[in-house]
């Protein structure tokens, strides 16, 4: 599911059940993420799917990346495999960026 960053951020702030999931590589998260996120890189397609398998199926997942190109893939594969309801930030991290600065 696709959102703006508003419908995004007031969807995460109200979820009790909300787990936010940074898609981005170790060095895009290493300078700088949403405060709380969880890093898994999706450009490790099987590191990814592996620990995606072991993610909690109950969650609400609030993924994004640097554009909302790679956390769009992301929302598809947790689908895919039936891991909890994905949120995708359209405009990822960048755009929530330059909101918050």
């Amino acid at each position: 599911m696709d959102l703006t960053l508003d419908e995004w951020e007031s969807q995460l702030i109200s979820d009790e059940n909300a787990f936010l999931l940074d898609v981005r590589t170790a060095s895009e998260f290493d300078a700088g993420h949403i405060p709380n996120a969880t890093l898994i890189d999706i450009n490790q397609p099987e590191v990814f799917i592996e620990k995606i398998k072991t993610l909690d199926n109950s969650k609400n997942y609030y993924v994004y990346c640097h554009s909302g190109v790679r956390s769009e893939r992301a929302c598809q594969i947790l689908e895919h495999y039936g891991i909890g309801v994905a949120k995708n930030l359209m405009g990822g991290f960048l755009g929530w960026n330059e909101k918050n600065m």
